[in-house]
């Protein structure tokens, strides 16, 4: 039985004119949860001035004790950012470098944080490290490059301040090694950055054991939450480090100068601790999709595949669907599943099959042409097909990158084989010219 009846899959599906829908860029979200989306913005579009200074600050605290809940976090330590981009700029931008601060990075950062770094290290004195890789790297290895790192850092005289690093990569999507990396992090006395982007809602979290120094995880990819919603922890002793949001908004504190007089706070006063007060209004937005939580929270309670339900259901059938997609698909393709020795890479709802073209023969060796090959087959995908599937090049090969959600059956994937081979046979044809 998948889930509940297939109501699940049937809500989710209903919106869109195609079944057939890969979503793990953006994600999407039930008829139950847009119902709850569309009452908290017509609530907030009859009184605006009530609603977002009186009524919002009430509506974010029950999503926050929700969420914090969720993850076995502090509530104290989670409030709201519209993505994990802004969260992991959130960290980077609030931090004061000195000369010698090395940010490290890992080689498979997602493209918008790693150019955040970059301008971070254009802008300030810090300095970068990339841990360089490919996958399928073990873990093992992936924490002995992170650990090596650190020590030649040091050796160099220099400070390595704080890690980035992924639960999910992004692409291709595997999953890392972030417990282990964050327990490095901790006995070295380095500063730890999860983006946990594809963590929320798809794989089970402890925020609590775990104890990064800061964790972000989008809730609109994997928790069935409206887009515009992530979740932004900061462990308490770092409270102090996050002094502005991103812009900056009405909650910062400046620094006390002789002679003038602080700046006012508009906003009704509030018992609330700095932090939780600084990040509850940044500008004005629409702030409903963070109010959906609960409702999400609720709908998740009611999937069912066999003998589990709730989390567990979807945990354990989202990493089913994904595994039995990988296996669909390279067994179609006559290719293979990415994986590492550890059998760890798949340990999530991705799976990331290689696609039967030639980098060699069909792109000519050349990466630029490589690049259109794979931007071509996702084109025709969402114009022709009605659906989209993450095409990669990685390692001078092509990959697809597969998607496990709720709402998608073997059938799905099945139907996806048919369709990327058919691309692929065209691509060796030339039609991607």
């Amino acid at each position: 039985m998948v889930c509940a009846s297939k109501r699940c899959i049937t809500q989710i599906k209903q919106r869109y004119d195609n079944a057939n829908m890969f979503i793990g860029s953006f994600g999407t979200y039930p008829l139950a949860v847009r119902k709850a989306f569309r009452h908290y913005q017509d609530l907030s579009e009859s009184k605006p001035d009530a609603f977002v200074r009186y009524d919002y600050p009430r509506l974010l605290d029950k999503s926050r004790q929700v969420i914090a809940d969720f993850l076995h976090a502090p509530v104290e330590g989670c409030v709201f950012v519209s993505n994990a981009t802004t969260g992991i700029n959130t960290v980077l931008r609030n931090l004061v470098y000195q000369p010698g601060d090395v940010i490290i990075y890992f080689a498979t950062i997602y493209g918008a944080c790693g150019k955040t770094v970059k301008y971070i290290t254009e802008t300030t004195p810090a300095e970068s490290r990339k841990i360089e890789y490919t996958y399928p790297v073990s873990d093992a290895e992936l924490c002995s490059k992170f650990e090596k790192a650190i020590k030649e850092i040091r050796a160099d005289g220099k400070n390595p301040r704080i890690a980035i690093y992924d639960t999910i990569v992004s692409l291709p999507g595997v999953r890392m090694p972030f417990e282990k990396l964050t327990d490095i992090c901790r006995k070295q006395k380095v500063l730890s950055c999860i983006d946990g982007a594809h963590s929320a809602g798809g794989i089970a979290m402890n925020i609590r054991d775990l104890d990064p120094d800061f964790y972000i995880s989008n809730c609109h990819k994997w928790l069935y939450v409206p887009r515009g919603c992530a979740v932004f922890y900061v462990a308490e002793r770092n409270h102090h480090l996050m002094r502005s949001t991103l812009p900056t908004s009405h909650g910062f504190v400046p620094e006390p100068m002789e002679g003038e007089a602080a700046m006012p706070n508009p906003l009704p006063p509030s018992s609330k601790t700095a932090f939780v007060s600084n990040f509850e209004f940044v500008g004005t937005l629409d702030n409903s999709p963070s109010l959906c939580v609960p409702g999400a929270l609720e709908w998740r309670r009611k999937i069912r595949w066999g003998e589990l339900s709730g989390d567990e259901a979807i945990y354990a059938y989202n990493a089913h669907i994904a595994r039995e997609a990988g296996k669909t698909l390279a067994a179609k393709f006559d290719t293979e599943v990415m994986e590492n020795e550890e059998q760890t890479l798949t340990n999530c709802f991705f799976s990331n099959v290689r696609l039967p073209i030639s980098f060699q023969d069909d792109a000519h060796g050349n990466v630029d042409e490589a690049v259109k090959v794979a931007q071509w087959i996702a084109k025709v995908l969402v114009e022709e097909h009605d659906t989209f599937i993450a095409i990669i090049f990685y390692d001078d090969a092509f990959w697809v990158r597969l998607s496990g959600q709720v709402y998608l059956t073997v059938e799905d994937f099945e139907w996806a084989a048919e369709t990327l081979l058919t691309l692929c046979q065209d691509v060796r044809k030339g039609d991607w010219k």
